[in-house]
């Protein structure tokens, strides 16, 4: 089978497109195995769909399945459109809902799913958090600074709540404000250096509570910036997208499609 690696905003992902259907968690555990296998943040398959340019199956690392990733969202819109299963402007059906996205170049930019405040009134480890849904849900705190993480903290909140944990922090740097964000990802069960929909689900809580403009360059751990802005009553996400190579992967290794 052929394989194509990308990288978004510091997220990796194993993608490729098939006409069948099935499970494929433990092809994802093999496939984004960092010593084993190709290595990734996660596995994207893409189908076909009646109704929209395509379908995904998303995985993360551990095999688990995830509704959304809005980094995923952009390195998959930007395959699509290279393999020819779509034009620049597209929409595609996840777990989480209809994405539309659009690829200009090495930029993509994905209109995220509806986001949905659940709850403002958590504390936990001295800190208030909100409980964000931007398509999967996260746990975010506004701090002073992101240069320490308490990752034993933030596995502790993300078993408790089931939710992916950042922390975010505004700075003002010249006549602009960015905004930085440090996450731990469900799934991958570390701390990544990207999360499109942490990020945007740190950008909403900026918003909400007027400390953030419609739109404001994010930084992520791994120094990748991305753009978020509001438009209408969703969050979109705009960077740049690296094809990195392709490669055949065996049949004997176990990872038919």
């Amino acid at each position: 089978m052929t394989i194509a690696k990308y990288s978004s905003n510091g997220n990796d992902f194993v993608i490729y497109h098939t006409f069948v259907e099935r499970d494929r968690s433990d092809q994802a555990k093999r496939l984004c195995h960092r010593q084993e296998g190709v290595g990734a943040d996660g596995l994207i398959v893409l189908l076909p769909h009646k109704t929209y340019d395509f379908q995904w199956q998303f995985y993360n690392a551990d095999g688990s399945e995830a509704a959304m990733c809005g980094n995923g969202s952009r390195a998959a819109a930007h395959y699509a459109y290279t393999y020819g299963l779509a034009s620049e402007k597209m929409r595609f059906l996840t777990g989480a809902g209809v994405i539309e996205a659009e690829v200009d170049g090495a930029v993509v930019a994905s209109e995220l799913t509806p986001p949905k405040i659940i709850d403002k009134q958590i504390e936990e480890f001295g800190k208030e958090w909100w409980l964000i849904d931007t398509g999967v849900p996260h746990l975010v705190a506004l701090v002073d600074s992101v240069d320490i993480f308490d990752i034993e903290q933030a596995r502790i909140l993300r078993q408790k709540y089931d939710a992916n944990v950042n922390i975010a922090t505004l700075k003002k740097i010249g006549k602009e404000q960015r905004l930085y964000v440090r996450t731990y990802e469900r799934g991958v069960e570390a701390e990544t250096l990207a999360c499109g929909t942490g990020m945007a689900a740190s950008f909403l809580r900026a918003y909400t509570e007027g400390m953030a403009p419609e739109s404001v360059q994010v930084v992520p751990a791994g120094g990748e910036m991305v753009e978020i802005s509001v438009k209408d009553s969703t969050l979109v996400l705009k960077g740049r997208v690296c094809h990195t190579f392709d490669a055949m992967i065996p049949a004997s290794k176990g990872v038919e499609q």
